[in-house]
C-alpha cells in the first residue's frame, strides 16, 4: 500500500500483484552540491588542456560567496584556479545580487598539494601506459536496462528526472521562462510491472519539481508555466494519465538558491550522476578525477561493457561489477548479475570470457 499526498490529505493506492514504484532524482546546474561537482570538472578539464598526463584529484566545497578548492594534483603549468571557479558560477546563471549571488564577489580559498610520491611510484612512475595502475582500491558499477529504449539503455525514471533539469535550463537559458534562476531539482515516481525476467514502466505516479525563481513571479503563473513548458514536453505522453501527480514547488517560494541557502560539495550527488538508485555505488565521486583515478574511469567501463551486452540482446538489465587494489593495473574481481532468458546465460559468460581473455593478449604484447 502507498500513500500519495495532495495537498492536506492523503490517499491510499493499493497496487496490483507484480506492480511496484520506484523515484528517481536529479539536481540543476545552480543547485549547491552540482555548483561544486562542475566546479572540480573544469579544474580538471584546464589542468588536462596544459598537461595531457596531469594528475588530479579535485574536490570543492562551498557555502554563501565562500568557495574553497582542496585536493592534489600535479602537473606542468599553472591554472588559474579562483578564475575558473568565477567563471563557471558564472556560467550557471549567478550572475548578480538580484540572483542570489554574484560570481564577481565570491572569496576562493585553494588548498591544492601535488599527489603524494608514494601513490605516484606505486601507480604510473616508471610503468608503461599498461603497466599503469589504479590510483587507488575501490568497487565500481555499471548498469543498463532496456526497460523503455534501445539508445540511452538508461532507467525510465532517472532518464526522465535529469531531462526535467535539463529543461529548465533551457527554458531560463533561452529567457523563455525568464524568471527561472539556476536552482533546482526534480523527482519522478514510476509504476513498473514486473513481466518475468523482465521490468515493464507503465505510467508516471508522480512528478516533483522545485525550482528557484525570481521573488516576482506567482505561484499560480510558475506552477502552470513549468507543467505546460517543462513538465509536459520531456514526459511522454502514453506515461501520464488522470492519476498522475504534477507537485511544482510544493514550499511555494523558493527564492534564495545554490550556495546561500545551502552548503555544496563534491561528490554528494553521486546516484544523480549513475542511475537514480537503480544500481549500488561504490562510494567514490566522479567529478574532479583524471582516467588515472579508477572510482571514474572504471565506472565508465562497467557502464560500456553493460551497454554492450544488453545492446547486444544478451539480457534485458545487467549489473556489472569490478574492484581495484592501488597500483594494480587489472581488476581484482569482474562481476555480473544480469537478468535475461536462462537460453543466453552461456552467451553472456562467453563474452566475458572473451573480454577477459582479450585484455591478457593486449598485456603480452
Amino acid at each position: 500500500m502507498n500513500s500519495k499526498k495532495y495537498e492536506n490529505y492523503y490517499v491510499e493506492e493499493v497496487l496490483p500483484k507484480d506492480h511496484f514504484l520506484f523515484a528517481s532524482e536529479s539536481v540543476g546546474e545552480g543547485h549547491p552540491d552540482k555548483l561544486c561537482d562542475q566546479i572540480s570538472d573544469a579544474i580538471l578539464d584546464a589542468c588536462l588542456r596544459v598537461d595531457p598526463n596531469a594528475k588530479v584529484a579535485c574536490e570543492s566545497v562551498a557555502k554563501g560567496t565562500q568557495f574553497m578548492i582542496l585536493g592534489e594534483i600535479t602537473l606542468n603549468k599553472p591554472v588559474n584556479y579562483e578564475g575558473i571557479v568565477k567563471n563557471l558560477v558564472k556560467d550557471a546563471g549567478f550572475t548578480g545580487k538580484d540572483k542570489g549571488l554574484d560570481y564577481r564577489n565570491i572569496d576562493v580559498g585553494i588548498v591544492i598539494e601535488r599527489q603524494a610520491p608514494e601513490i605516484a611510484n606505486a601507480v604510473f612512475v616508471k610503468k608503461s601506459e599498461e603497466e599503469q595502475g589504479a590510483g587507488d582500491q575501490g568497487l565500481m558499477f555499471g548498469y543498463a536496462t532496456n526497460e523503455w529504449d534501445n539508445v540511452t539503455l538508461m532507467p525510465l525514471t532517472h532518464y526522465l528526472a535529469s531531462r526535467l533539469c535539463e529543461k529548465l535550463s533551457e527554458l531560463r537559458r533561452s529567457k523563455e521562462l525568464a524568471w527561472l534562476r539556476p536552482d533546482c531539482k526534480s523527482q519522478v515516481t514510476v509504476e513498473y510491472k514486473r513481466d518475468g525476467s523482465k521490468i515493464v514502466p507503465l505510467r508516471v505516479h508522480s512528478i516533483l519539481i522545485s525550482t528557484q525563481h525570481d521573488p516576482g513571479i506567482d505561484i499560480d503563473t510558475l506552477r502552470r508555466e513549468v507543467t505546460e513548458k517543462a513538465i509536459k514536453t520531456v514526459i511522454p505522453e502514453k506515461y501520464l494519465d488522470e492519476r498522475t501527480s504534477f507537485l511544482v514547488n510544493p514550499s511555494k517560494s523558493f527564492v534564495v538558491g545554490g550556495t546561500v541557502a545551502d552548503a555544496g560539495l563534491t561528490g554528494r550527488k553521486i546516484i544523480v550522476d549513475t542511475y537514480g538508485g537503480w544500481a549500488p555505488h561504490g562510494g567514490g565521486a566522479f567529478s574532479g578525477k583524471d582516467p588515472s583515478k579508477v572510482d571514474r574511469s572504471a565506472a565508465y567501463y562497467c557502464r560500456y561493457v553493460a551497454k554492450s551486452l544488453v545492446h547486444a540482446g544478451l539480457c534485458d538489465r545487467v549489473l556489472v561489477q569490478v574492484s581495484y587494489a592501488i597500483g594494480m593495473a587489472d581488476p581484482l574481481s569482474l562481476s555480473l548479475i544480469h537478468i535475461s532468458e536462462p537460453t543466453r546465460q552461456a552467451e553472456i559468460s562467453y563474452a566475458v570470457f572473451c573480454l577477459k581473455k582479450k585484455k591478457k593478449k593486449k598485456k603480452k604484447k
